[in-house]
């Protein structure tokens, strides 16, 4: 049988569970999840390489209107995802509206290539109402192959990855075997420094916030890291750090054994935090940051 390869894109709205999904499908956790919309904001790739076939997976931002230019690098990734896609893969769920969004679900419509539509969290609804909801995504998308399916529990998802290697077209691998992303060790660190602001941070502190890693130096026992906090406000660097510097210490150590946890060695974590006022709609900060603008 010929080797088979190719791109998988997952798209979609905000909070659909497109990450969820994606580590599902991976086998192991390469984008971040909690629970506040815009959490992804970069085109992550996480690869699967068996003896018989290669899937490139891509986790994108979810789709929306941006106001700012950091929203913009968000939908540029998302839209640049159904440009190279062998198949793709949108992901709703039984609580969005159908038609939110509907300039990109009009863009995914028009696609020549195999559309895979999951209506994810179906554990929150009742068999009529998901039956009501794969009629109605029939009529929207009439060409794809639509497939309920609850992520969190892992149901339907096995079907979804047969399903995935049977529409793949034959080709060579893209990459080496061992292979398991795009993105190298400094952007993991930094989203799950991220990751962890999510979770301890309410309001719009996690939304102002950019992770940089500046220093990381693997010696034989452990990594020393140095990372950079960057707000848009004083104010919320005071946040960040909190009275005496507990929120800050608090957010470093849940970090640290995360990272830990990801590398398997021992780590020491460095957090500063700093003002970088419009760091959202500064091309140039963007570019920094590693975002395409």
């Amino acid at each position: 049988m010929a080797f088979k390869s190719g791109f998988v894109n997952i798209v979609g709205n905000p909070n659909v569970g497109k990450s969820t999904l994606m580590n599902i499908l991976v086998g192991e956790r390469l984008s971040i999840i909690t629970a506040k919309s815009q959490t992804t904001r970069h085109r992550i790739m996480g690869v699967v390489t068996t003896d018989d076939y290669q899937i490139v997976y891509s986790d994108t931002p979810g789709v929306l209107k941006p106001i700012y230019k950091l929203q913009e690098s968000m939908l540029k990734y998302s839209e640049s995802a159904l440009e190279d896609a062998d198949v793709i893969l949108y992901i709703t769920d039984v609580l969005e509206t159908r038609t939110k969004n509907m300039f990109f679900l009009d863009m995914v419509k028009r696609l020549t290539c195999p559309i895979i539509l999951i209506i994810n969290k179906i554990d929150l609804s009742t068999q009529e109402k998901v039956d009501e909801m794969i009629a109605e995504w029939k009529n929207l998308i009439p060409t794809a192959e639509i497939y309920p399916v609850s992520a969190m529990h892992k149901f339907n998802t096995e079907k979804i990855m047969d399903r995935i290697v049977s529409l793949l077209p034959e080709n060579p691998p893209y990459f080496e075997k061992d292979r398991l992303t795009d993105k190298p060790e400094r952007f993991f660190v930094s989203e799950i420094i991220r990751e962890n602001i999510l979770t301890l941070y309410d309001k719009e502190i996690p939304y102002s916030v950019e992770v940089q890693v500046e220093t990381f130096k693997e010696e034989e026992d452990i990594i020393r890291i140095g990372s950079v906090i960057n707000v848009i406000r004083d104010s919320q660097k005071g946040i960040i750090i909190g009275k005496g510097g507990a929120a800050l210490k608090k957010l470093g150590s849940m970090a640290r054994k995360e990272i830990e946890a990801f590398f398997g060695k021992k780590i020491f974590l460095q957090i500063f935090v700093k003002v970088c006022k419009d760091w959202r709609d500064n091309t140039g900060r963007l570019r920094g940051f590693g975002y395409e603008v």
